[in-house]
């Protein structure tokens, strides 16, 4: 066995208290890092289990564990912290639970940072682990968003929130000075407010040093002290560490921090019991108010005013006492956000309840401003379950309005595929009530049966055929009722804090085996229809099948919409009544084709079948790449854009050094027949930087016709799909992606906020994301920001709009056409140049408009529009001549003549890869002159 002689660099103390089957994994966590000069002090607060022959075992395993029991359990974390720090060896210690692990370098990057800064402790990031679902959640990531050194809590008192003892290494003499509270749960609130006060400078780094696991045990007695919400003296001791922790600072001098210190209990502390409260009984919140009332009262009105504000009426209730409006208004905080009972407007302002009143304040959240797709009802049911029928009384609150000003609308219940007429009934206190009865027998569960489960809610349809959808809510308290029905068992409850109605099915009998049937199924198909069998019979195929000149392929953007170049190539030959048979490729879960408009699934066995006996491909990103072109077909290839941004083999994705890719590129490239190109900018950057050798079809986009003829249906499409009111200016917002943050959400980089506060009452924002890109417009700015991201056609977007803000997207050349005022956002310009995509172009000198590095320029150029676009005309005209002067509004009719028309046979059929060489020369259109 190997003896520890030399003092440990860093003392780990971990406390256990009957947790036998985890304490390893914590233990283990400790001797596994990067640090190997430690020591694990475990403290054993008095277990029954077999926590002391698991130490034991680790101790033999390694002699850097060692192991202290108390003689009796002390009911919290105080007192075996206490006993660890003074057996404690080392200059620096750590603490950790014995349900939760230290990441892999967390005391020496801790320490090293410590040694660095001189700092008093040093505290990183906490990662929230939930074994549930196996999903991870950083624990307030704003506070260690950056590494710095803080000289005092004074300096940001922020970090109130970070009021943890397990995510910080401490130096040993400051942890001797600041003992933990033996006598209370939140020890670690009141020892931090005490470390605050002591600590003359402490740092913050980054990174995760402290994974927290949230256990899939939900017996409450099992759960951690902290987490059991449903003890009232859980929250008497929480309530009281946050009085003891305002003393604690008042007691150093520190009064002026008193607020921050509440804010963090009000932010914080309060919402664990409010989010919880719902699934209460009404004595529980009587009890809850009792208890929080007091330290409530005593908390400065500003401070509420931080806080967000469903949570401050919340606040307001339990001070004032209004138990049944605080239970409806806890619903609210989470879940669907559903709308209080009742609201008045005064003002300008929104309030909870009847009565506007300070702390009732709910203007921010804008529920009374959004569009009628969005608006927001509140439907309260009560169910009961009779055999196989369900039977709802619905009363339909509409706080904000919405039914009064749409006279004749109508509502409907959907359960699967019943849709059931409501008939609301108006009642003296502005409420709509409803009676309906459901069949859940004859809900749709098909002839193989259905496992799943759906919330149910009601939708509320206008005249005019528009409609919105809010869930129904149901009492918290209401047990759930199990039903049986045939070849299914079928359950009728409230599910999660806000208590949704949601119906489950549970195939049951013969009806259980379907499920696996299917996966067996479905594993049968896949094995018969992996990419490489499709690829090898594909191959086959077009060796003994020839092309059909009556046949062509159509996709654009992979299949994912009809739009782009290959919509208006498809709707000329349509006009002109061309005898071919035009099939559309359509990705998984896509609509908006054309009714008429033959459709294949992509990538499925007749997507093989119609690209091996098709004549003509036409495609704007790029067909399955490694299949070869059949002998006979031709391939238009229209492409999806122009612009700046670096493309082809100078792309992130092929300009690095790899073979495999680049040759599978170029030979997809040499696939192609002929290219549209937009203008001599696109021609003389797109294909050298693709190896493209053959010919240019350059008489402008396709898709820019309707920029050049205008469509004045297109502008009612969009104002009325998104609902624009008449009086609003419109701002397309189109930014294109990140490479190295795809689906991040981070190309959105307008703080719309701010952007809503100083436009809402004269702009409507549509939101156009890159197809890649992942973003959710949070509820409270749907007044002012309409996502845009599934609209069907962008040429729509563009028509509709005032004007454009963008970065680097290739949407800026065709906006071009339409001479209408654009904005560019480009506050990451240098890493984007250099880092990420890469330009071809320096885009401040070229842009025909100015280029905004905070939302702040942005508010102030679309205040100014008018004399902003006339400085920027010259630079306009210049644009338009580089990307847009062979837009004249017939580009689709006259590729359809070269490509498709009489002359088309003169288009070469080639058949593997280009010789590419450094200065190819192209065959090329040009103007009227058709020249290959």
């Amino acid at each position: 066995m190997r003896i520890v002689i030399n003092a440990p660099d860093c003392s780990v103390i971990v406390i256990a208290y009957n947790d036998a089957a985890r304490l390893p994994r914590a233990v283990r966590s400790v001797l596994d890092q990067s640090l190997r000069n430690l020591e694990v002090i475990v403290v054993d607060d008095a277990s029954t289990d077999g926590t002391e022959e698991v130490v034991r075992g680790l101790q033999q395993a390694d002699p850097r564990v060692r192991y202290l029991r108390r003689s009796r359990n002390s009911g919290g974390c105080g007192a075996p912290r206490n006993d660890g720090v003074a057996a404690a060896r080392a200059p620096y210690v750590m603490f950790l639970d014995s349900d939760d692990r230290l990441a892999k370098h967390a005391c020496k990057s801790l320490i090293a940072e410590i040694e660095r800064t001189g700092a008093d402790f040093v505290t990183g990031q906490i990662l929230r682990f939930y074994e549930a679902t196996r999903k991870s959640r950083r624990y307030y990531p704003e506070l260690f968003a950056r590494r710095r050194t803080v000289e005092g809590i004074a300096e940001e008192p922020g970090m109130f929130l970070d009021s943890f003892a397990t995510n910080k290494l401490y130096r040993i003499d400051l942890l001797r000075r600041v003992p933990f509270r033996e006598d209370l749960y939140f020890e670690d609130h009141v020892f931090t407010a005490e470390l605050y006060c002591l600590a003359r400078r402490f740092a913050v780094v980054p990174w995760t040093v402290y994974v927290w696991h949230r256990s899939r045990e939900t017996a409450e007695d099992r759960l951690s002290i902290s987490l059991r919400f449903r003890e009232m003296d859980n929250a008497r001791q929480r309530i009281e560490a946050a009085r003891l922790s305002d003393e604690i600072l008042r007691g150093h001098g520190f009064d002026h921090l008193v607020p921050e210190r509440q804010y963090r209990f009000l932010r914080q502390d309060l919402r664990v019991y409010l989010n919880a409260l719902p699934s209460r009984d009404r004595e529980w919140a009587e009890e809850f108010v009792s208890v929080a009332g007091p330290y409530l009262a005593g908390i400065d009105p500003a401070v509420f005013d931080r806080i967000e504000p469903v949570a401050r009426v919340c606040a307001m209730l339990i001070l004032t006492g209004q138990i049944d409006e605080l239970i409806v208004a806890a619903r609210s905080l989470n879940g669907p956000k559903a709308p209080p009972r009742s609201a008045v407007r005064e003002a300008g302002r929104t309030y909870w309840g009847t009565v506007p009143a300070r702390g009732m304040d709910i203007t921010p959240l804008r529920m009374a401003e959004l569009p009628f797709t969005a608006c927001r009802l509140r439907h309260e049911a009560a169910f009961t379950v009779d055999g196989a029928r369900l039977s709802l009384t619905i009363r339909t609150y509409d706080p904000f309005g919405v039914l009064a000003a749409h006279p004749g609308w109508t509502a409907f219940l959907k359960v699967r595929s019943q849709r059931v007429r409501l008939t609301p009934r108006p009642q003296p206190d502005g409420s709509h009530l409803s009676e309906v009865t459901v069949d859940l027998a004859r809900a749709g569960t098909g002839r193989l049966g259905f496992d799943g489960r759906t919330e149910l809610g009601v939708e509320v349809v206008r005249p005019d055929g528009r409609a919105t959808r809010d869930p129904v809510l149901a009492d918290p308290a209401a047990e759930p009722v199990a039903v049986s029905v045939p070849g299914h068992t079928v359950t009728v409850g409230a599910v999660g804090s806000a208590a949704l109605l949601r119906v489950s099915w549970r195939r049951r009998g013969l009806l259980r085996q379907v499920p696996r049937l299917a996966r067996a199924r479905r594993k049968l198909i896949a094995r018969l229809s992996t990419p490489d069998l499709k690829l090898r019979v594909y191959k086959g195929l077009i060796k003994v099948v020839r092309p059909r000149p009556d046949l062509a392929l159509f996709e654009s953007d992979v299949g994912a919409g009809y739009t782009g170049n290959p919509r208006y190539v498809y709707e000329e030959l349509k006009r002109r009544g061309t005898p071919l048979r035009m099939v559309w490729s359509v990705a998984k879960g896509r609509r908006n084709f054309p009714a008429d408009a033959p459709l294949v699934r992509r990538m499925s066995w007749k997507y093989v079948w119609t690209m091996a006996r098709a004549g003509y491909w036409v495609d704007s990103h790029g067909l399955p790449l490694d299949y070869p072109k059949p002998r006979g077909t031709r391939y238009l290839q229209t492409w999806h854009g122009q612009g700046i941004k670096s493309i082809g083999f100078n792309a992130p994705d092929l300009r690095a050094d790899f073979a495999g890719p680049r040759a599978q590129w170029r030979a997809a490239v040499a696939r192609w027949d002929a290219l549209v190109a937009p203008s001599a900018e696109f021609e003389r950057i797109f294909v050298p930087s693709n190896g493209y050798t053959g010919p240019v079809l350059r008489y402008g986009s396709p898709r820019c016709d309707v920029l050049v003829n205008g469509d004045p249906a297109a502008v009612e499409r969009v104002r009325d799909r998104l609902e624009i009111p008449p009086d609003r200016k419109v701002l397309l917002y189109a930014p294109t992606y990140r490479d190295q943050a795809k689906r991040s959400g981070q190309s959105i980089r307008a703080d719309l906020e701010m952007m809503a506060a100083a436009l809402a009452g004269e702009w409507v924002v549509i939101l156009r994301p890159h197809p890649v890109e992942r973003y959710r417009v949070p509820e409270h700015l749907r007044h002012f920001v309409r996502p845009a991201g599934s609209y069907p056609e962008i040429n729509d977007l563009m028509l509709a709009s005032d004007a454009l803000l963008t970065d680097y997207s290739s949407v800026m050349c065709d906006y071009a056409v339409t001479g209408k005022p654009m904005l560019f956002l480009i506050d990451d310009w240098d890493e984007y140049r250099r880092v990420e995509r890469g330009v071809y172009h320096d885009l401040p000198s070229i842009a025909p408009g100015p280029c905004l590095t905070t939302t702040e320029e942005l508010i102030y150029a679309l205040l100014d529009l008018d004399d902003m676009s006339a400085s920027f005309a010259a630079k306009y005209a210049a644009f338009r001549e580089m990307w847009c002067a062979d837009e004249r509004g017939n580009a689709g009719a006259r590729v359809v003549d070269a490509f498709f028309g009489p002359r088309r046979a003169r288009l070469p059929v080639r058949h593997g890869p280009p010789v590419v060489s450094r200065h190819p020369v192209r065959p090329a259109v040009r103007g009227g002159s058709e020249e290959w």
